[in-house]
């Protein structure tokens, strides 16, 4: 009879939680950290973000002929065993695709040259787009001629997605996390072998499609060491293009050429955020006013057309040794998100960092960093500046007991008043989803199902959302799937909620999270530019965006999340995998969505990788938020 009562009133629940958060904003947490997280608190290196790629996707774009046949041909370069190729449209029955062999026979149906053919899809959670997928053989090695012809093709337009069992590769990447509008955005690409054999490449070029879906313009890359492509001659190539204008811009990095002989074609797709800002840092120097005994406020001036605007910072604390003047000390780094207020920013500083490190004034900020809450793109920068202290209390200077507790590192708890009643566990689910734990909700006790079903989030605002639902309750713990852990851990770090006053176990389980991005969020975003887009592309959940957002996360916030990762059942005898389209893009162990390597969040706590289990539903193995075991476990260890 509870959990009758508890289904129903869930939606009441919702509203009632929705309806009282909207009145008020979280409370934002007044981040620092001792100066051991300086490396890892900086902005992410896009190199370490590059997408591997051993696959292709092309356009196809069908043409009338004068004898009212639509077709389209393209050449299809074959390098590797166990081809697989995926053709995306919305009416592929009334198209007739056939193969010509590189010895220049007759073409055939491509049903005939397939080990097997079938209807799929590919996506993530319940953003999915229909395919027909076609598994080949032994087919000869080289280059085959692709035809599709209709007489009545309904759609026109579609995608073509190859890759095989070669060990050819093309590396590729942003030269930058992210980009304000009106610059140049630059990419580089460079070719290897997994097996080190030599390649040749012909060329390299990037396809642009703008925000608003039209071709944006198709430039060649180069290496010719004037680029950003290092040296003349070195294999790398850089290019890159001019956005105009703010949005999401879909970029495709296509490289031709030869490895052993044989001809290769490899593409990565990115999703590259842009946005519009006209933010500046107005002075060369911040300044400090007093807020407590023990506490100072950093005041740094911005210039800005808007105010009331939300920003993520952070900064590098440095002063002087009260035993040696002339030597710089490092005191600790602050940041968080701040809200622009009368032109200006504002730091909270705990004086017991200067305590600490026995520093003394002139102090400096260092790698100050202004980027928005959404994307993590820096939008004002500066290497050094000077901050001035013209009272410092007391506690700055007594000596310190060693000892770092939550109000160093978060600031101040808000008063009992902000904080609902009772205390509760949150299931949370991912980007684009259905109620994956609803099925299941009777394996857990004292929950509550958070639903913002298929919807496309930022992790700031996923978050907020959470951080909207629970707070009815004084206390809870979350246990979450897919992008739900990183949107808690997210909420954990930056906002005050109930996960701070929880007690009793683990505060953040997840199972199935990318933290560090999927390579499915930039291929998404291209085959939605073609189909139209449904729940809309994500550039948190990309490599890129997954890095610039945990450059942000300190080890005191990674310290408290507990995750699993899961992949299919592997044996021997057989091709394995969760799902047959995804398993394209993704390196194994992979679950359909994460690949192992990526749903690993450095400090934090890893409970362990298991096989049999796929990201969602749909997939071969049974999906990984239905696993009772995990689930129990999950269950009793948590916080509340």
């Amino acid at each position: 009879m509870h959990r009758n009562i508890n289904t129903i009133v869930l939606p009441l629940l919702l509203t009632a939680t929705t309806s009282a958060f909207a009145q008020s904003a979280p409370i934002a947490k007044q981040l620092a950290g001792p100066p051991s997280e300086f490396s890892s608190m900086q902005s992410a290196k896009p190199i370490d973000s590059a997408i591997h790629s051993k696959s292709a996707l092309l356009p196809i774009q069908l043409s009338n002929s004068a004898k009212g046949v639509w077709s389209w041909q393209t050449e299809l370069p074959v390098d590797g065993d166990n081809l697989q190729m995926l053709v995306f449209s919305d009416n592929t029955e009334n198209w007739n695709i056939s193969m010509r062999s590189p010895a220049g026979f007759r073409s055939q149906p491509v049903d005939t040259l397939t080990l097997d053919s079938r209807k799929t899809s590919f996506g993530i959670s319940d953003e999915n787009y229909p395919a027909d997928r076609y598994q080949f053989g032994q087919l000869a090695k080289g280059t085959w001629e692709l035809s599709i012809e209709s007489s009545n093709p309904g759609q026109q337009q579609g995608l073509l997605m190859i890759s095989s069992d070669s060990p050819q590769r093309m590396l590729a990447y942003p030269s930058a996390n992210g980009y304000v509008a009106g610059s140049s955005i630059g990419f580089v690409a460079h070719a290897y072998s997994e097996d080190r054999s030599l390649s040749s490449v012909n060329d390299v070029s990037i396809n642009i499609t703008s925000p608003d879906g039209s071709k944006l313009a198709s430039n060649r890359m180069f290496d010719d060491g004037l680029h950003n492509d290092g040296s003349a001659g070195d294999g790398v190539y850089g290019g890159d293009f001019y956005a105009a204008s703010a949005g999401n811009y879909n970029v495709q990095v296509v490289m031709r050429g030869s490895s052993n002989g044989l001809p290769f074609i490899r593409t990565t797709e990115h999703l590259v955020p842009v946005i519009a800002s006209d933010l500046q840092i107005s002075t060369e120097t911040a300044y400090t006013t007093e807020h407590s005994d023990q506490r100072l406020m950093i005041n740094l001036p911005i210039d800005s057309y808007s105010d009331a605007v939300k920003y993520r910072v952070f900064a590098e604390i440095w002063g002087r040794s009260n035993q040696n003047t002339r030597q710089k000390v490092p005191v600790s780094w602050v940041g968080g998100m701040v809200t622009s207020e009368n032109g200006m920013l504002r730091l909270g500083l705990d004086t017991r960092w200067i305590a600490s490190a026995q520093a003394v004034a002139p102090f400096e900020l260092r790698n100050l960093r202004i980027e928005d809450p959404d994307h993590f793109i820096t939008l004002a920068k500066a290497r050094s500046m000077a901050l001035t202290t013209p009272v410092l209390p007391e506690s700055a200077t007594r000596a310190f007991n060693g000892v770092v507790d939550q109000e160093m590192l978060m600031g101040p708890a808000p008063a009992l008043a902000n904080r609902g009643s009772g205390s509760r566990l949150l299931l949370v689910h991912g980007y684009c989803s259905g109620n994956v734990w609803g099925p299941v909700a009777g394996q857990f006790t004292g929950e509550s199902i958070f639903m913002d079903l298929n919807q496309n989030r930022s992790h700031d605002q996923f978050a907020i959302r959470i951080h909207n639902f629970g707070s009815a309750y004084n206390s809870y713990g979350i246990v979450a799937h897919s992008q739900g852990g990183a949107a808690a851990t997210h909420l954990y770090t930056y906002y005050w909620s109930g996960l701070d006053f929880a007690s009793g176990g683990r505060l953040i389980q997840s199972v199935g999270t990318p933290y560090q991005g999927t390579a499915l969020a930039g291929n998404l975003a291209a085959i939605g530019a073609i189909f139209g887009v449904g729940c809309g592309s994500n550039t948190d959940l990309t490599y890129n965006g997954a890095a610039s957002w945990l450059s942000g996360i300190p080890s005191w916030a990674r310290s408290a999340v507990n995750y699993y990762s899961t992949s299919f059942t592997d044996v021997w005898w057989r091709f394995d995998y969760c799902h047959l389209a995804t398993d394209f893009l993704l390196s194994d162990p992979e679950d359909g969505t994460t690949e192992r390597a990526y749903a690993q969040l450095p400090g934090a706590v890893n409970r362990g990788h298991k096989t049999g289990w796929c990201h969602t539903s749909g997939m071969r193995d049974p999906a990984q938020t239905t696993d009772s075991s995990r689930n129990s476990t999950m269950n009793s260890t948590a916080a509340r």
